[in-house]
């Protein structure tokens, strides 16, 4: 083939090569590349659920040194049915350490991750104002805890690059990447809780910069990012000017998914743009007593990559210290109490 006849071939290959470039440039800038791996992922709809505040605190103690796999019972069919399950977790976990200055400290046995497992949660968040309650040794107890019983925690770690790091999973062909944090941290507890470099801690969502930097680090190669929090004032009934804030910042960082809780109740939920975020998951697994606190649910969202598909409540109510599903008109009353919550949080259907 002569020479001036391979010419079109070269200018095509150079074509390709930048084009290539320019497509790895827009990923590795945090953006969601078309060219790259398209705006939905290449598998098929995944279902995430998500449960509140659990501990093994009161009664939930007997029942956890007496069967731990049988602990989440009533609600494990509601969390197995999802493809990944995730809950905070708001104990240390160890049976060592020094109860650290503040009002309220838990903590709870190796076993406790045991009770996850067999209730059908995959994931925990240990980003709160509880996991660092017996200090650095609670901490060391909990990572090595978690490692001994294989179960993934998020928002901890041995440094700050292991707190913020997200769990990553592929399932039915999308990539996940979840994240957790903490906007609730005691203030002089603040400094020696937060995980920095060759200092375990937890993943501060004081710090935003950093949190939103590590939100897109995981869009360039996740297909759905979950932002997993804790967040929010006590038993308000509507997100904090703070957490609307953050919910807004996070999805322009490339968050599909904000959720998270502390309230001790239910909070509202909705469309934030193309996202969803869920100011309030309430209590799950905890010595709950007033009206408020024993409202409960799995917030079940449906994502295709980017796109949310559709989200529900499945209602329940803690008695014993476990989520019980509802049934017949409880179940309705429930799930209209709890779209009349998304009247305060600026958010839509």
């Amino acid at each position: 083939m002569p020479k001036f006849a391979k010419l079109p071939l070269v200018v095509a290959a150079l074509a390709a090569s930048v084009a290539a470039l320019l497509g790895a440039a827009v990923t590795a800038a945090g953006e969601t590349s078309a060219t790259a791996r398209g705006p939905l992922g290449s598998g098929k709809p995944v279902v995430l659920a998500f449960g509140g505040d659990v501990h093994f605190e009161g009664i939930l103690e007997t029942r956890l040194a007496a069967e731990p796999q049988r602990v989440l019972a009533p609600i494990a069919p509601v969390l197995k049915r999802a493809d990944i399950a995730v809950v905070n977790l708001e104990t240390a976990v160890t049976t060592r350490g020094t109860p650290q200055p503040k009002q309220y400290v838990f903590r709870a046995p190796a076993r406790a991750f045991a009770a996850l497992r067999g209730g059908g949660v995959d994931v925990a968040s240990m980003a709160n104002n509880h996991g660092l309650d017996y200090g650095d040794v609670g901490l060391r107890d909990s990572l090595a805890a978690a490692r001994r019983y294989r179960f993934p925690v998020i928002g901890i770690g041995r440094d700050g690059r292991q707190a913020y790091a997200p769990y990553r999973t592929t399932v039915k062909g999308q990539r996940i990447a979840i994240l957790g944090a903490t906007q609730v941290l005691d203030d002089q507890l603040i400094e020696a809780w937060t995980a920095g470099p060759d200092k375990p801690g937890l993943a501060s969502a004081k710090d935003v910069p950093r949190l939103l930097q590590e939100v897109r680090r995981a869009r360039r190669t996740a297909d759905t990012v979950v932002v997993f929090l804790h967040w929010g004032q006590e038993r308000a009934r509507c997100p904090t000017t703070d957490q609307r804030k953050l919910a807004r910042q996070l999805v322009a960082a490339g968050a599909d998914v904000v959720v998270g809780g502390h309230a001790h109740r239910l909070l509202g939920a909705g469309r934030m743009g193309k996202a969803l975020v869920s100011y309030g998951l309430g209590n799950f697994v905890w010595y709950s007593t007033s009206e408020l606190s024993v409202q409960t649910g799995v917030l079940l969202v449906t994502v295709t990559g980017r796109r949310i598909d559709g989200y529900r409540l499945v209602p329940a109510r803690i008695v014993g210290g476990v989520p019980r599903p509802l049934t017949g008109s409880k179940r309705q009353r429930e799930l209209a109490s709890w779209r009349s919550l998304r009247g305060c949080t600026g958010l839509e259907p």
